[in-house]
């Protein structure tokens, strides 16, 4: 009698059934620090762009430090990475196709060409311009403080995610919209010398929470869904005594773990009003550029730490030796993951459906040829690129 598979029988019996297969694949998170380019402009003297053209410009000119940030990635060839910082003017994607197109498609260096048939490049909150005072600095609807988040233009710092592997557009979800006040326990901001609250009533009562945004992209592996959970918090500091953002910093964090708890994601709200987190059992990584440790900065530490700490969640703690040579009076050195000495870059999965095979930071060593894609902000980001290969499981 022949034998037959139990995969090959299920196969025969249900021909229209996916059935997942484990698969090995590499996801990594990259604050591209496009936001470089404005700033070398402004130390020129000339006056900040506020167009969002800067980078459009850029990218027609066979930019070096584009050139830089392309051949990293093609170094590292994730099958899904998320770039922070990368502008997203009028939500068109020209920028976005070009950098793909023009840097990614073509080798850099000798580098092999990396194609990324799959992105989603979502609107964010960071230059929306809220017409409030945000800021509290007298002045209403003036960019860039009194955006929803803090940018000189729609699009200013936005995200976006390129995949090998097809996304699952119809069940994306995005929180851009999800307001501030309306997570339980919000840590609202309050003056310490009048001990009321910082945010005016109209302004605290339509603040949103991202200052970028939150989303939940489910990208199909195989016949596996990976929910990738992607953000940008805002830097917990260029506030004041209140903390405003520094607690929303936590908040944003702090979001993710909600989500992905169903005994406390019942509050939560997309922005097409659907309510509730992620299904129990689900896979899941998070990634982003969180502005957070647990042992340096001005962040609310809580909000990291109970992240990492979730019993849901897989910390592999990726490292390099370049990163502790460059901060040798600092014994988590090793685990910094950007040029200014903390750890604040992340790909954290779940322990339901994925296996951690391996983790690395990209931070050559000064005497690595390669060293001259990271010396200084100037050659391609002042952040490094974080990677985790994955092994899918049933």
């Amino acid at each position: 009698m022949k034998k037959y598979s139990i995969i090959a029988l299920i196969a025969w019996v249900f021909p229209t059934m996916t059935i997942a297969q484990e698969t090995t694949l590499k996801i990594a998170t990259f604050n591209v620090s496009m936001e470089a380019l404005n700033y070398v402009a402004h130390k020129r003297g000339e006056a900040p762009n506020i167009s969002g053209k800067t980078l459009t410009k850029a990218l027609a000119s066979d930019h070096q430090q584009i050139k830089n940030i392309a051949e990293i990635i093609q170094t590292v060839n994730p099958d899904i990475i998320l770039l922070n910082e990368f502008d997203n003017q009028n939500n068109d994607h020209q920028d976005l196709k070009a950098f793909i197109s023009h840097y990614l498609n073509k080798n850099q260096n000798g580098k092999t060409a990396i194609d990324f048939p799959y992105y989603y490049q979502g609107s964010v909150n960071t230059g929306v311009n809220s017409g409030m005072d945000i800021d509290g600095n007298g002045e209403k609807g003036k960019l860039p403080g009194d955006g929803y988040g803090f940018g000189y233009f729609p699009g200013h710092f936005g995200m976006a995610l390129l995949s090998k592997y097809p996304i699952n557009v119809d069940q994306i979800r995005t929180f851009q919209h999800f307001k501030w006040h309306d997570m339980p326990n919000a840590l609202m901001p309050i003056d310490p010398e009048s001990n009321k609250a910082w945010y005016s009533q109209q302004v605290w009562q339509k603040l949103r929470l991202s200052s970028k945004s939150h989303w939940d992209v489910p990208v199909e592996v195989n016949g596996k869904t990976i929910h990738i959970l992607a953000s940008h918090p805002t830097p917990p500091v260029f506030d004041g005594p209140e903390d405003r953002n520094g607690k929303r910093n936590h908040d944003e964090i702090r979001f993710w773990q909600d989500y992905i708890s169903p005994g406390k994601s019942s509050y939560i709200y997309d922005d097409k009003g659907n309510k509730g987190g992620i299904k129990a059992k689900q896979s899941f990584v998070i990634l982003g550029d969180l502005n957070a440790t647990t042992v340096d900065g001005n962040a609310i530490k809580a909000g990291i730490s109970s992240l990492l700490n979730d019993d849901k969640i897989q910390d592999a703690m990726p490292q390099s030796q370049a990163g502790e040579k460059h901060s040798p009076e600092n014994a988590h050195g090793k685990y910094h993951t950007a040029f200014w000495r903390m750890r604040v870059d992340y790909v954290l999965p779940s322990v339901s459906g994925l296996n951690i095979n391996n983790s690395g930071i990209f931070w050559p060593a000064e005497t690595d040829e390669s060293y001259r894609l990271i010396k200084d902000r100037k050659a391609s980001s002042d952040h490094r690129l974080v990677w985790l290969e994955l092994t899918t499981k049933n």
